[in-house]
C-alpha cells in the first residue's frame, strides 16, 4: 500500500510519516520547500495551491490513502483552497482521504462540542478551516475529517515553544483561552487507524484534559524543570484579538472507536 502525506514538513505530518514507515509498504511525503524526509520516506515538492500540480503528483504516486495536513495560519489559499485541491485529486485517484481539521472552526462556549456540531467560525483561520471541511465533504463524502486541538510533544511542538517563550518572558499566555491538547504521537496513531478504516465525516480527536493556555504553560514548566514564576499571562479579552475562547472537544466517540489511547496533557507533561 502507498500512503501519501501532504504536509510532511509539519509537526503532525512528519510524525505520521515516521510511524507509517513501519506499517505500510511505501510512504511519500510532500514538502513545500527544502524537503528533509525521515528515513524510509520519499520526499516530493508540492505547492498545494497549484491544483494542476496536486493532481499530477497524486496521479503519479497513485496512493491508496492520502493524509492531508497542510495549513498556514494566515493564508486562506493554503488552508482552504489547498485542502480542496488535495481532496479533489484524492477522489479522482480513488484514494481514501483523512483530512486534518481544527477546533478553531468553533466559536467557543462553556459546553463541549460534539463531533457533528456545525462550524461557527469567528475569525479568519477558523473560517478557512470550515471552508476546507465543506470542500472536502462535497468532493468526498467518505473522507474522515479529524477535528483536533493544540498539538503538543517535545520542543518541536509550536505550542510547547510558545509556552517556553512565555516562561522566558517573551510573549504571554492567555488565562481565559481553553483547549484540549493532544499528543502528536497519539494523534498520528489515531490518523493511521482512521486511514485503515471506513469512518466518514467529522471526528473529534483531542485529549480529555481541558486547560487554559496559561495552565499549559505551567505544565510545560513542570515538565522541563523551569521556574513557573517567570510565566507571563494575559487575557484574550484584554488583548483585543478576535478568536474563540473556550473550545472543549468531546472525544468520547474517538475513544470508543480507536485502539489508540488519547492521553490527557497532565499525564503527557508529568515530570
Amino acid at each position: 500500500m502507498t500512503l501519501l502525506v501532504v504536509g510532511a514538513s509539519g509537526h503532525l505530518g512528519g510524525e505520521v510519516c515516521r510511524r507509517a514507515v513501519a506499517a505500510v509498504e511505501r510512504v511519500v511525503g510532500t514538502y513545500h520547500a527544502n524537503p528533509v524526509a525521515p528515513a524510509g520516506v520519499e520526499a516530493r515538492r508540492l505547492d498545494v495551491t497549484d491544483r494542476a500540480a496536486v493532481r499530477a503528483l497524486v496521479a503519479a504516486v497513485r496512493p491508496a490513502v492520502v493524509v492531508s495536513t497542510p495549513y498556514r495560519y494566515d493564508d486562506w489559499t493554503v488552508t482552504a483552497d489547498g485542502a480542496a485541491n488535495v481532496a479533489y485529486a484524492a477522489a479522482r485517484a480513488g484514494a481514501r482521504l483523512v483530512h486534518l481539521s481544527s477546533d478553531a472552526l468553533h466559536a467557543g462556549r462553556p459546553e463541549p462540542y460534539a463531533d457533528d456540531d456545525v462550524p461557527t467560525p469567528v475569525f479568519a483561520y477558523g473560517a478557512a478551516k470550515a471552508a476546507a471541511e465543506t470542500a472536502v465533504r462535497v468532493v468526498d463524502p467518505g473522507a474522515a475529517l479529524v477535528r483536533t486541538s493544540l498539538i503538543v510533544g517535545d520542543e518541536r511542538s509550536r505550542q510547547v515553544r510558545l509556552c517556553l517563550d512565555a516562561l522566558a518572558g517573551r510573549g504571554a499566555l492567555f488565562t481565559d483561552e481553553v483547549r484540549c491538547p493532544v499528543d502528536v504521537g497519539d494523534l498520528a496513531s489515531a490518523v493511521l487507524e482512521l486511514a485503515a478504516s471506513d469512518y466518514a465525516g467529522p471526528l473529534n480527536v483531542a485529549g480529555p484534559d481541558a486547560v487554559s493556555r496559561a495552565e499549559l504553560g505551567l505544565l510545560v514548566a513542570r515538565r522541563f524543570g523551569l521556574d513557573p514564576g517567570g510565566l507571563r499571562t494575559a487575557t484574550s479579552a484584554a488583548s483585543g484579538l478576535v478568536r474563540p475562547v473556550e473550545v472543549r472537544l468531546d472525544s468520547s466517540r474517538a475513544a470508543g472507536l480507536l485502539r489508540t489511547r488519547l492521553r490527557g496533557v497532565r499525564e503527557l507533561l508529568a515530570p
